[in-house]
Formats: structure tokens, sequence, C-alpha cells
């Protein structure tokens, strides 16, 4: 596993027409975005209603669900949101290992 990424959504902006029944339930589809950068209430993209391609390509508007924050990582394809105390944002840091030490006799 490479990351951990927590999602709140409003269930009130669900489109119902958008639910398909499936053979093992109700699915939704949506799309998860990752951005760059925090916004401001530090998190790190969007929860959508996905868009079929003619959707798309009419620029019909996005249903927004919800937002993401990646909570854990291994370090290896996103960073985590800084965790925030006092309610003031800290720098997000990757962390890397220390270089090796070449102190071997042979």
């Amino acid at each position: 596993m490479a990351s951990i990424i927590k999602a709140s959504i409003n269930l009130n902006e669900i489109p119902k027409h958008k639910i398909i029944n499936g053979a093992k339930g109700k699915y939704l589809p949506i799309t998860i975005t990752l951005n760059d950068e925090l916004d401001q209430f530090g998190n790190q993209g969007p929860v959508m209603v996905e868009q079929s391609k003619e959707e798309r390509e009419s620029k019909a508007a996005k249903v927004y669900l919800g937002n993401v924050k990646v909570v854990w990582t291994n370090g290896t394809n996103v960073n985590a949101a800084p965790r925030q105390d006092g309610g003031q944002p800290q720098t997000a840091q990757r962390q890397t290992a220390p270089a090796p030490v070449d102190d071997l006799p042979f």
C-alpha cells in the first residue's frame, strides 16, 4: 500500500440518476483528484461524480461531493497533508533516507 486517503462526501449532493444498480448493490461512479497544492482548509482535492464523455465534451457543470486528504503515505507516490497544530498548516516535507556512509574496510 502506498497511501491512505481520507474523504468525506455530502450525501445530499448525490444525483439519483447517476446511481447504478449492480449485481451486488447500488454504486455511484466517482472521480477523485489529488492536487499539488493544499486548499485553504488543508484538503488535497475534490471528490466529484464521474462525468460521461458527452458531459465532459459539452462542458457540463461538475457535481462536487466533498474533499480528500492524504493522511499517510510511504513516500513513493504522493505527500501526506501536513498536520495542523493550532489551526495553522505546516509545510509538507518529504522524508528522505540518510546518505549511506562508506566506511567498509574493503
